[in-house]
C-alpha cells in the first residue's frame, strides 16, 4: 500500500493504493483504495475500511506514511 500523486502542480492530492513494490510511483496499481488531501485542514482521509483490512490480511505492507494514516483512522497495521 502506497501513496500515488494526483492534483496540479503546487496542490497535491494523494491516492492510497495496493501496487506491486516494483511498480513506479504513479505507475500500475491493483486497487484504489482511498484518498488523502494533505490541503485542507485538517487533512482529509478517506478510505475503503473494509478493502484495507482485506488488503493487509493478504499481507499487504503499507509505506510508513500510509501507516500512519492508518493508525489516524483507526486502523492497525
Amino acid at each position: 500500500m502506497r501513496l500515488t500523486r494526483i492534483g496540479a502542480k503546487g496542490k497535491p492530492s494523494y491516492r492510497v493504493v495496493v501496487a506491486d513494490s516494483e511498480s513506479p510511483r504513479d505507475g500500475k496499481f491493483l486497487e484504489i483504495l482511498g484518498n488523502y488531501d494533505p490541503n485542507q485542514n485538517p487533512a482529509s482521509v478517506i478510505l475503503k475500511e473494509e478493502r484495507v483490512r482485506q488488503w493487509l490480511a493478504k499481507g499487504a505492507k503499507p509505506t510508513l506514511t500510509v501507516s500512519q494514516l492508518l493508525e489516524k483512522k483507526g486502523i492497525r497495521v
